[in-house]
């Protein structure tokens, strides 16, 4: 096993990494959202944003592992920092630098790895986003720049850090969350000819409950409400609360009648929840769908703003 050299800048490196304050802090949906989309796009078991500390690499996000961190000189993201390119490794067992490493020989046997540097504000490479399977593995050069783009979204949360991008009420993507990522997945279909379709629910009642029974019901209504989505689609379908009363999710890789399916299923769900006794709130939920046409709406937020304009006038259809 070749353990992973040290970088030429670790000083300035390690005091970058501890500058974003991110080691041992609790899961964060704008992390999450990036590994569970990986995940999906890759069909791999496990996705992870790995943050390269002095001795051990910790994860900010994981799916698919149920550590929390791993010793430095085991990493493979420790020799993925090394350099500004995607490093892949298509079969641990017959590389040099990993074939007896603990990490290939025993759990979580790992086989295939492909891992995005992340660079902080300062050009730092601060640690990866990375995807890993138990079988060996090849991706195509698409492939990879598919995993530059999830990384970038990653990068962009290190700039932004100060910008909310999570509604801090259902713990959701807020707007500006859903355009970041939005805007990168949109990109990806447009590049690999896949369909996309956004779902738009107004939350026709929240204001009404928010009158009625307070601010806390109203509060409390809205993370029901999100459970009930988050629920119902796909890890990698971007679910978003865009405004207090309205919900989005953003479904790549599905056409108007894939969605119109699971539009009338969600419908069946909300029509039970209202007739359940049990039931703290009665929801009045409207939803529209609009197919995502890269030439009619140029963007995330050209899509969206059809949307909300479709939703607030229902007599709308799309060309």
């Amino acid at each position: 096993m070749l353990a992973p050299p040290t970088p030429s800048d670790e000083t300035r490196r390690l005091e970058t990494l501890r500058g974003l304050k991110l080691l041992d802090t609790l899961p964060e949906e704008r992390f999450d959202r990036v590994t569970r989309l990986a995940k999906q796009i890759f069909s791999t078991p496990i996705a992870l944003v790995s943050l390269v500390d002095a001795d051990r690499q910790w994860f900010k996000s994981v799916q698919g592992l149920d550590v929390s961190e791993t010793p430095r000189n085991v990493s493979f993201c420790g020799h993925a920092i090394l350099d500004d390119k995607i490093m892949i490794v298509n079969d641990a067992s017959e590389d040099q630098r990993f074939c007896d490493n603990p990490l290939v020989c025993h759990d979580p046997n790992i086989r295939f790895y492909a891992g995005y540097p992340l660079s902080a504000p300062d050009g730092s490479r601060v640690g990866t986003l990375c995807v890993i399977d138990r079988e060996p593995k090849e991706i195509t050069d698409e492939q990879a720049q598919l995993l530059r783009e999830l990384g970038r979204m990653v990068e962009e949360e290190l700039i932004d850090a100060d910008v909310a991008t999570v509604d801090p009420i259902t713990s959701l993507s807020n707007r500006n969350g859903f355009l970041m990522i939005a805007e990168h997945l949109l990109s990806m279909c447009v590049r690999t000819e896949q369909p996309a379709t956004m779902l738009l629910f107004h939350f026709q009642n929240l204001q009404s409950i928010d009158d009625t029974l307070g601010r806390d019901s109203g509060d409390a209504a809205a993370v029901e409400f999100a459970h009930q989505l988050a629920s119902t689609f796909r890890n990698s379908d971007i679910v978003a609360r865009i405004s207090s009363d309205f919900f989005c999710v953003l479904l790549a890789g599905t056409n108007l009648e894939d969605v119109d399916h699971v539009r009338r299923r969600f419908n069946e769900e909300i029509g039970d929840y209202n007739r359940d006794e049990d039931s703290r709130h009665e929801y009045s939920i409207g939803i529209d769908a609009i197919a995502f046409k890269p030439e009619r709406h140029g963007n995330a937020k050209g899509l969206l703003k059809e949307a909300e304009r479709r939703i607030y006038n229902p007599q709308e259809t799309a060309a």
